[in-house]
């Protein structure tokens, strides 16, 4: 009962969000912009993977559920970015200012 696939899974995923949170708590706020952006870059490649699972022809849940997955994971990916760009314009220089 206790070494099932799906078990072992849920119990990866349940620390996994622990120590995501907890990590993620810890960042100070002058290295989150960096790392935002850096890893809004690699959840592209949550799309390459929403895209893969959706073109399988796992029937007719499968392709809905993949097309879900990438449908959020592009509006995480260009949500992320525009959030990095707006926390970037915070230090450009105002060129009317000279």
């Amino acid at each position: 009962m206790f070494d099932s696939p799906t078990l072992i899974q849920l119990y990866i995923f349940v620390l996994a969000v622990f120590i995501g949170f907890d990590l993620i708590t810890k960042v100070p706020p002058t290295l989150h912009t960096p790392l935002m952006s850096g890893s809004n870059a690699i959840s592209g490649i949550t799309i390459l993977g929403a895209v893969l699972v959706a073109g399988r022809d796992d029937g007719l849940l499968g392709v809905i559920l993949g097309f879900l997955a990438v449908v959020l994971a592009t509006i995480n990916v260009v949500g992320g970015f525009m959030v990095t760009d707006r926390m970037l314009q915070m230090f450009r220089k105002d060129p009317k200012s000279n």
